[in-house]
């Protein structure tokens, strides 16, 4: 298919505010392909892009059907189901070669003139005949994408879209951070702060791993509920008048016999607990912060006493060729539940809809229907 196509997309203003219009994308050029999306998960980066400079086509996690290959695409073909991954791996830059893929040099226009950097072509998605941004190169609250090839995963035929599209990021995020990165092994013991979508896909990480004791901690009720299923063993309801978070260090060390867990995690996305893992953890223990959050904040040093580790990982660690086929494998198994994840579905002209849910913890994961 070598004409332009067109279709509706979320447009976030850049002031926090977002619009449903018409745009326009072009055929695939070499190396790339064009998704016809039919599902996109919702999640408070999303949130955070309508105030990223703006126009800006929305959505980084979506899965649909290949609508077209650009030149020297041989291993797509079009009808295809595929997963996108936002994280784009051109697997020849040092990152990449020492298996550090979710760092990609090119991803992160670290030398764009010597390395390139993952985007498609330029001007290939136009908004009233102007070129516009995409979220993280992908832009999937649309009807269609053009992405660089590396940027999509075959799916099983078997993987329905609307729960295959949140594999893209909240899954691999979780799931990898437990796995890959903090490497949680049988019998080791997990505290997760925040319940969303990336915390409860720790919890699953944590139980795939074979923890032992999995704390699960939020201030929502029903978020606890959720975590049970996904497999916490203990949940402790934080408390709006514990700013100093005494009680619930305390109610982590009387599980942990006074030692505190071997991995905290915090998945809330504010800034203000980026350090709370450090109070969780026991000595040489591992704190990790996997919710991006961004702002400033301060920290007293012996907190990191003594021996712990504090990581911010990104994406899970995730080497696509090797970690998508295992969550794929994982879902086939029974392992992995992706099904109860997903709390509610809403069409795109429903954004701000599944947009408040998510903010008022009444969904753990909204997906968006794409017409």
């Amino acid at each position: 298919m070598n004409a332009t196509v067109t279709g509706p997309a979320a447009i976030a203003d850049g002031a926090g505010g977002f619009v449903i219009d018409t745009i326009e994308v072009a055929p695939p050029g070499p190396g790339e392909v064009r998704v016809r999306l039919r599902a996109a998960g919702v999640c408070h980066t999303d949130h955070a892009s309508l105030t990223w400079p703006g126009p800006l086509v929305m959505g980084h996690e979506g899965a649909g059907h290949i609508d077209a290959v650009g030149e020297g695409v041989d291993y797509l073909r079009p009808g295809q189901p595929v997963l996108l991954n936002w994280a784009i791996p051109c697997g020849a830059c040092r990152q990449c070669a020492r298996g550090d893929e979710a760092l990609c040099e090119r991803t992160h226009e670290i030398d764009p003139a010597r390395l390139g950097t993952s985007r498609a072509h330029a001007g290939h998605t136009r908004l009233h005949g102007v070129s516009i941004e995409r979220s993280f190169h992908l832009g999937t609250f649309a009807r269609y994408t053009l992405v660089r090839a590396e940027a999509v995963t075959p799916l099983p035929p078997t993987l329905p879209l609307e729960q295959a599209c949140i594999l893209g990021c909240a899954v691999m995020t979780g799931v990898g951070s437990a796995v890959n990165v903090a490497s949680v092994r049988p019998g080791d013991s997990v505290a997760v702060v925040g319940l969303g979508g990336v915390g409860l896909n720790v919890i699953q990480g944590a139980r795939i791993a074979g923890a032992g004791m999995i704390i699960a901690i939020d201030r929502h009720e029903a978020a606890l509920e959720r975590a049970r299923a996904m497999g916490a063993t203990h949940l402790i309801q934080a408390k709006d008048n514990d700013p100093e978070h005494s009680g619930l260090i305390a109610d982590v060390q009387e599980l942990t016999e006074n030692r505190g867990v071997d991995h905290a995690f915090e998945a809330t996305g504010v800034a203000a607990l980026a350090f709370l893992p450090l109070l969780l953890t026991r000595n040489g223990g591992n704190a990790l912060q996997v919710s991006g959050a961004h702002g400033e904040v301060t920290v007293a040093m012996p907190h990191f006493f003594w021996n712990k580790r504090y990581l911010a990982p990104l994406y899970g660690g995730c080497i696509p060729a090797r970690d998508f086929p295992r969550l794929f494998g994982w879902i086939q198994e029974g392992k992995l539940d992706i099904t109860s994840l997903v709390s509610r579905h809403y069409r795109l002209d429903d954004l701000g809809l599944a947009f408040d849910d998510m903010l008022a913890g009444r969904s753990a994961k909204g997906v968006l229907l794409i017409d």
